[in-house]
This record gives C-alpha cells, sequence and structure tokens, in this order.
C-alpha cells in the first residue's frame, strides 16, 4: 500500500492541484455491452491504475474484497463500482455508476451501465450524455444480443465515437485469432446499423493489459493501450463548436429595472457582442449586447459555457426560447417523427397525455401507434400498435403546441427528448427528433379578430368548464342537469356535454377499451375549449377515470377555466343504484373495461369541488356549486 500514492499535490496544494485540472478538457464515456463482460472491473482498473484511489479507499475495497470479492485473496476491482449491496450479492451491475478520475492529459467521467437487458433503460440514462462508447466483448464469447443492443443504442442517441474493448483475452491465452474473429463479426455488424468506424482493442481488466500500459503478452497488438485512446478522443463540445450558435433560455434575469439577460448553456456553435441574432420562436431580430460568464464580462462565448447575454431590443423573450443565430435559427414544428426508445414498465398508451421535456421547454404530447418497432439483432421493422419496456420504435409525436427543435443528427440539445408521466412524473421514454411532419409546417393558425375576451364581455360572464368526474352511477349527470338549470335560470349561458349523449354522435366510434376512453376524454377536452372561447359555461359529465387526461383537458385552458368537481360515490352505493343495469352485467362479464370492475378509477387528489351523494342530495350539491360560481368565478353574476 505504501506503494500506491496519489498525486502528491492534492495534499501538499489543494489549490494548484484543482488549477492544474482546470484547462483540461472533459470526456464522458460509458462501459457497455452483456452480462459478465467485465464492465466493472475494467472501470476499477482504470481508476487503480490512474491512482485515482485514496488509501482509505483502498483499504476499504481490501477488506471488501476479501469479504464480497470474486478473486480470491485479489483485489476485485469491480467493487469501486458496485455499490449497491444487490449489485455484490449478485456480481452484477444494476444502476448507472459514475466515477470521476484524470491523467495529466485529460478529466474523465465514466459511466459504468448495466448489461442485463432488464435494465437497458439505465444504459440509455448513461448513453445520453455520453462522447465515446467502450462495448465490451468477453473474449470466451464473442459478439451477443446485449452486444448489439448497446450498439444499436449508443449509435442511435448519437456516439459517434465506439471502442470494442475485446476483454478476458487472459482466459483465450491472448490468442490474436479470437481477437481477429471477434472483430471481423462486430465489423460486419456494426456496418449493418451504420457504425462506419470504431477501434477495437484486446485487453484485460483484471490483469491491466492493455488498460493503461501495453501488455507483453500480446506482441503482435501494435495500437494504443485503451487509456492512451482516450485521451485523445474528440469530445462533442469541438464538435458543437462547428454547428450554428444555440443558447436554449433556461431563466430570464432581472435583478433590477436596469438590467434583463437571458441566462443558458451555449448548446451548440459560439457568438460575440454586437452579433446578430434571432429569437425563436417569435423571430424577432435584434443584437447581443453583452456578455457575461463567471469570470464577468466577456466579448465571446463557444459552446458549452454557461453565459447571460443582454439584447440590444426590448424583445420578448423567455424560458423555452432559443437564441439563435439570425441567419440560421431553429425549426419550430408541433408534430414530428421520432424514433423512442420506451423505459417504463407499463406499455405506451395511444392518446395519453405526456410531458415532453425538450431543453427547457415542457409541453404536453400524445405518442400515435409506432408506425414500426425495431429488432435490434436484425435491425428488421416490426409492426406493433404500442411500444412497451426497452422497445426501440418510430412514431409521430403530437405537441399542443409549437416547440423550437432540431433533427437529432444535428444536436442532441435540441433534438432530443424525454416523456414524463404527468400523475408520477416517472420518465417512461426517451426520443430522437428524426423531422417535423410536412403538415405541421403547412398548417398555420389564422388569428380571428372577435376574441374568445370579447365572446365572454358579450354574455357578461367568465368562460368557465365544469368538469364533473366519477364513477357511473354516481350521479353525474344529474347533478350537472341541476346545474345548468340553475344557471339557465340565472340568464347565464351554459351548455351541457354529456358522457352517453357524446357517444351517440362524435364519439361513436370509440370503445370502451384504456384507449378510447382516454380519446374520448380528449375530444370532449377539445370541444369543451371551443365552447370556453365562444365565452359559454361549460358542464360535462363523464367518469373520465384517469388523472392524466383530466390534467391535460386543464392545460388546454387558461389558469382557472378548468374546475374539476368529483362526485364521490362509493362503488357499493353506485353499483346499488345500478341505475342502467351496467354493474350487473359487468359483473357477469358481459362488459368489458368497466370503471370500478374490470378498469380502475382514479380518483381526484385535490378536487376543485368534492359532493359526497352519501351526505348531500343532488338539489343541494347543485345549489353549492351555483354558489360557487356566482361568489368566486364573477362578481356581475
Amino acid at each position: 500500500m505504501t506503494a500506491y500514492r496519489p498525486d502528491a499535490l492534492v495534499a501538499e496544494d489543494i489549490d494548484a492541484y484543482l488549477a492544474g485540472h482546470a484547462a483540461k478538457t472533459m470526456l464522458r464515456f460509458i462501459t457497455c455491452g452483456s452480462v459478465d463482460d467485465g464492465k466493472s472491473t475494467l472501470i476499477g482498473r482504470l481508476l487503480y491504475d490512474s491512482r485515482a484511489i485514496f488509501e482509505d479507499q483502498l483499504a476499504a475495497l481490501e477488506a471488501d474484497s476479501a469479504r464480497v470479492g470474486t478473486q480470491g485473496a485479489n483485489i476485485d476491482f469491480a467493487l469501486l463500482v458496485d455499490g449497491l449491496t444487490a449489485e455484490r450479492e449478485q456480481g452484477i451491475t444494476i444502476d448507472v455508476a459514475y466515477r470521476f478520475f484524470a491523467t495529466e492529459r485529460r478529466k474523465f467521467i465514466v459511466a459504468d451501465t448495466p448489461g442485463h437487458e432488464q435494465y437497458t433503460r439505465n444504459m440509455v440514462t448513461g448513453a445520453s450524455t455520453a462522447d465515446c462508447a467502450v462495448i465490451l466483448i468477453d473474449a470466451r464469447k464473442g459478439v451477443l444480443t446485449q452486444t448489439r443492443r448497446h450498439s444499436y443504442l449508443a449509435n442511435l442517441v448519437g456516439i459517434r465515437e465506439i471502442v470494442l474493448a475485446v476483454n478476458k483475452m487472459d482466459l483465450v491465452g491472448h490468442d490474436q485469432s479470437v481477437f481477429d474473429a471477434i472483430v471481423a463479426d462486430y465489423r460486419a455488424f456494426a456496418a449493418s446499423i451504420g457504425i462506419d468506424r470504431f477501434t477495437a482493442i484486446p485487453l484485460s481488466g483484471l490483469t491491466g493489459a492493455n488498460v493503461t500500459e501495453r501488455a507483453d503478452a500480446m506482441p503482435w497488438y501494435a495500437g494504443p493501450t485503451l487509456l492512451q485512446h482516450l485521451e485523445v478522443v474528440p469530445v462533442d463540445t469541438d464538435r458543437a463548436a462547428t454547428r450554428p450558435f444555440r443558447l436554449p433560455v433556461q431563466w430570464v434575469n432581472r435583478p433590477d429595472l436596469d438590467f434583463r439577460g437571458f441566462a443558458g448553456m451555449v448548446a451548440s456553435g459560439s457568438v460575440s457582442v454586437g452579433e446578430r441574432v434571432r429569437i425563436v420562436p417569435s423571430g424577432r431580430t435584434t443584437q447581443v449586447a453583452r456578455i457575461i460568464g463567471a469570470d464577468g464580462e466577456r466579448s465571446h462565448a463557444v459552446a458549452g459555457e454557461a453565459v447571460t447575454v443582454t439584447l440590444a431590443d426590448e424583445v420578448d423573450c423567455s424560458r423555452g426560447d432559443v437564441i439563435a443565430a439570425a441567419d440560421s435559427p431553429t425549426a419550430i414544428a408541433d408534430q414530428f417523427v421520432a424514433t423512442v426508445v420506451w423505459l417504463a414498465d407499463q406499455p405506451m398508451v395511444q392518446g395519453r397525455g405526456y410531458w415532453l421535456k425538450l431543453g427547457t421547454q415542457m409541453v404536453n404530447a400524445t405518442v400515435q401507434p409506432p408506425r414500426h418497432v425495431i429488432d435490434v439483432n436484425t435491425q428488421a421493422e416490426l409492426s406493433a400498435t404500442t411500444l412497451e419496456l426497452n422497445d426501440i420504435g418510430v412514431a409521430e409525436v403530437y405537441c399542443d403546441r409549437q416547440i423550437v427543435f432540431e433533427p437529432y443528427a444535428n444536436g442532441v440539445d435540441l433534438g432530443g427528448f424525454i416523456l414524463i408521466d404527468r400523475a408520477t412524473n416517472a420518465t417512461v421514454a426517451a426520443g430522437m427528433i428524426d423531422q417535423a411532419l410536412r403538415r405541421s409546417g403547412d398548417v398555420h393558425w389564422q388569428s380571428i379578430d372577435v376574441t374568445r375576451e370579447a365572446h365572454a364581455s358579450q354574455k357578461g360572464q367568465s368562460p368557465r368548464v365544469l368538469w364533473f368526474t366519477g364513477l357511473s352511477g354516481s350521479g353525474k349527470s344529474t347533478i350537472a342537469n341541476l346545474v345548468e338549470r340553475k344557471l339557465h335560470a340565472l340568464g347565464r349561458h351554459s351548455f351541457l356535454l354529456d358522457g352517453d349523449n357524446i357517444r351517440h354522435g362524435l364519439n361513436r366510434d370509440l370503445d370502451f377499451s384504456e384507449a378510447g376512453r382516454i380519446e374520448n376524454v380528449r375530444r370532449v377536452g377539445e370541444v369543451a375549449k371551443l365552447m370556453a372561447d365562444a365565452g359559454l359555461i361549460v358542464l360535462t359529465a363523464f367518469i373520465s377515470p384517469f388523472r392524466a387526461e383530466r390534467d391535460m383537458v386543464r392545460g388546454m385552458l387558461p389558469v382557472g377555466e378548468f374546475v374539476e368537481i368529483f362526485v364521490d360515490t362509493p362503488l357499493a352505493v353506485a353499483e346499488a343504484r345500478d341505475v342502467k343495469g351496467l354493474y350487473a352485467k359487468a359483473r357477469a362479464g358481459q362488459i368489458a373495461d368497466f370503471t370500478g370492475i374490470s378498469s380502475p378509477y382514479e380518483a381526484p387528489g385535490r378536487p376543485d369541488i368534492r359532493i359526497d351523494t352519501t351526505r348531500e342530495t343532488p338539489e343541494a350539491a347543485a345549489e353549492r356549486i351555483v354558489e360557487h360560481v356566482i361568489g368566486i368565478w364573477s362578481p356581475d353574476l
């Protein structure tokens, strides 16, 4: 242990040590491949040989190796990365583990990603920010399914620097013919998925051969060691600097009346004071007046730097907008084709609204049934009606408003997005935009002179959408009908959209499956929005069983116009009423996907109004709702 010491400058002068690293470039890379190919061991060896482990860490590693290691009396380098108890018990990587180390030439952040297919989503997470992928292959096993899957995903997310690390060469006698056969096999597969170049290195993570030092046992290999190659791999910011200027606005900095700056990280290109820029999506052009970095005023900023810029003119610019080169602006669209990697255990639901986050933008989006899913082994395009865990598919994505984007091939920052479940806030998918749909660019919003405010003023009321939700038989339609009668008697302009009535016309083509129910609510939400735009008080009486869709409709309307009214009736009470005989048919198996019996109902967590029909009569509930309308929404009612 006395011979193993990190850089002495760490203890002597930590400021000098940090200053020495400040100017170095940073390479982010991942290790990936199949189970037991030696990813964690290789990273542990890199950390050890680059002296990125302190003495107390080394002592703990030696103790852990003796207790739970797999190398007998020797150090088990995988334990430096596999920190979870479950990982150590099973000898596998489950979560993504990030480690930092540095050499004299460069700084590194390495992500050890899982090899199991079950944890492919974690591999995608690690790859999303990487500049390089080190794909390991066990020399005894050759190219496996997960080798192909991870190679395909690495290429899909835009990683162009690929290292083929043929590991465990010590277990095949350092045989060159084994290495050559694996490289030839991988080259044929790589060409089929669009990987036109890669660097192949024979090595052993356990013994350290060709990891940081050249192996005497493989004199036939004349290329660089793994570390030597990683020290010269181009980083993404090098390529980003050659593309047009893009600054996604993260924050509008307004500390006082005399300063208004737009803060964010330069995604690509460069910008100088005095340069003309365009605000997207508004299209307004102006000049850069000042650039402020962490070190103060500066005249220039390049890709990868976080800066605040001020503009020469007072233009409308806010979070989610992009400041771009004036002569090369980004595109905008609300419909596009994307490659989607599904990361959730629950499959994609057609028509369901998900949050789409792209850069600093957040919009509501729906995903259409995939055009096809991709077999990573054969690259065959297979038909599918949905996307399930680990599926890779091409699908159309529709947003509720236009977003600023670029094709993923032109840049990750404005081309890559994630989908978020609106109810759980869990990330369910990662996507790469291929192109905008042509119809998205051909359809434009027509400006109308008579505004929604003018419609409401003419009627002397504030438009609202009263959204009644609850189980079948809860009393939604009864109470909604009473409310409309009272509003009509007061001279208010209203309209009631009832679930059964809508199913006779507008939505007669929809079934009662989950997808059918979601589309039912979406259409009703769009109609309700149009009626609210006309100045009406709209009442809707639908089961609308899913929170995500009710929240989607709320998001269509201005803040405060959507009022969720939960008609809270216990299932036993609703079933006892069974006015239409539906529960009896559902219990008998004659009706599939019946809410409360064979399909779930997600009750509102915080409804605007809650009606307990076991304690309150429909008349009293209607009176309370009308009082709410009169007392809060419009002072002139």
